[in-house]
């Protein structure tokens, strides 16, 4: 694709999606990012310097990944080949490397490979590209959702810069929204569109961050709204519920209500309600809350009121956090259910959460007390020397996997933090804390040890 072509794929047709017709041909008209795209930003100014380097671009879904791949190929003119690894192979690569050799030849032409959702490609399909990065055939831009550190081949990600994106705030998203209804050529302002201020803040709240879902559903209810004697469309709150087949329901992200529902959730598991606690859940599910934000949650919650009282709870959350990134919603939202149900009847315990807040004032209160000799390593002859590691026993050289000796600094000798409650698995944790408590009480004592 040339910039001729690059430029005919900007300017759309007015049947193909307002997101794709809406999509910013410059940085005038990109929206948000600017601590990476801003003036004087280092991305920015190596873009300007005709300088661009290969580069990973993280971040939610809508926050612009594939937009800003489109304006650093129209801004630097080069040739564009957006590759999607969801369905493309090695194959598919080898061409477009080709393609790019062949412009490189006889045109003198820069080819940016973008390759969109690059976690999705295996570690054959990442090695195919590298040495291609390497040399300087292609400029690989990749989009990710996903933490690259984990996803990227090191070698591949160690050739990229990586900038991360973020979610796309309220603000840019009216931006963004109003600019499409006052936008005669590429948007919908042919239709004189109006947004009501409840409309606007329900299709706002309802994107979550996402530019592309806001634009869906923004053409659909104006597209769905019949205008007036005047013609013009007033497009009203219902109109954007329809567009999202959502009922709006009474909820502010970032407001009081937020913080209301989210309350009501953790008490409800606390309580052992899990009625309650799906109700809840539904609730802030249903009105657009971010579901990692209730993982997280869950995950405290696992610790702070379960903890060891039984172990699978953690497990359990940490799973839903891990079908959430996986499929996502509305699919993912079983999967919260599930781990919400478990945590509500899971037996409670608050013995960690008490435990941890014991820790943290001893530590405030005794300061750095220094490590017993003996469980020090003598890394080195002078250590050795000085007494590092002196007396230490092998816990495994003894019956039952247990010996008895000082772990905790003297002045804390002795000290208990945790103490396990009544129920669940905990009462084992007890059994066998009352059971080693025993057998230090006998060394101590000169007993010999009961069989």
């Amino acid at each position: 694709m040339d910039l001729f072509d690059l430029n005919r794929e900007q300017q759309l047709s007015k049947e193909a999606p307002l997101p794709a017709r809406m999509r910013p041909l410059s940085f005038a008209e990109f929206v948000g990012q600017e601590h990476i795209v801003g003036e004087g930003r280092v991305l920015r100014r190596a873009i300007d310097q005709d300088q661009l380097p290969s580069i990973i671009l993280w971040g939610p879904p809508g926050s612009g990944k594939t937009t800003l791949a489109f304006v650093i190929a129209s801004v630097t003119q080069s040739h564009f080949i957006p590759v999607s690894a969801v369905n493309a192979g090695v194959a598919d690569l080898r061409k477009a490397v080709e393609e790019a050799k062949s412009r490189r030849g006889m045109q003198a032409q820069r080819t940016i490979l973008f390759i969109d959702e690059i976690h999705r490609f295996n570690k054959a399909q990442q090695d195919a590209i590298l040495p291609h990065v390497e040399n300087g055939t292609v400029t690989l831009i990749g989009a990710t959702t996903e933490n690259p550190s984990f996803e990227v081949i090191s070698a591949l990600l160690s050739r990229c810069r990586v900038f991360t994106l973020n979610m796309l705030t309220d603000e840019q998203i009216e931006a963004i929204v109003r600019r499409a209804l006052a936008d005669s050529d590429r948007g919908l302002g042919e239709h004189n569109a109006v947004l009501s201020e409840d409309a606007l803040r329900h299709l706002i709240s309802m994107s979550n961050g996402d530019a592309r879902i806001a634009l869906g559903a923004l053409e659909i209810a104006v597209l769905t709204t019949e205008p007036d004697e005047s013609d013009k469309r007033s497009v009203e709150l219902n109109a954007i519920e329809d567009a999202f087949q959502h009922r709006a329901l009474m909820y502010d992200k970032s407001g009081e209500e937020h913080y209301n529902l989210i309350s009501a959730l953790h008490k409800s598991m606390r309580g052992s309600d899990p009625d309650a606690a799906l109700y809840w859940l539904g609730r802030m599910l249903e009105a657009g809350e971010d579901p990692l934000y209730i993982t997280r949650r869950l995950v405290r919650f696992a610790s702070e009121d379960i903890g060891l009282a039984d172990p699978q709870a953690l497990v359990q959350a940490n799973a839903a956090q891990a079908a959430i990134h996986f499929i996502g919603l509305p699919e993912g939202n079983l999967a919260l259910a599930q781990a919400v149900v478990y945590l509500a009847t899971a037996p409670k315990s608050n013995s960690l959460y008490r435990a941890y807040g014991n820790i943290q004032k001893e530590v405030t209160r005794t300061g750095a007390q220094p490590v017993p000799l003996q469980l020090r390593n003598p890394e080195t002859r002078l250590m050795n020397e000085v007494g590092y590691g002196k007396g230490y026993k092998y816990p495994h050289d003894f019956p039952g996997h247990f010996v008895d000796q000082q772990y905790l600094p003297d002045e804390l000798k002795g000290r208990k933090y945790y103490r396990p409650g009544k129920l669940g698995f905990e009462k084992e944790i007890e059994r066998r804390i009352s059971h080693w408590w025993n057998e230090r009480q006998q060394a101590d004592s000169g007993e010999p040890e009961k069989e």
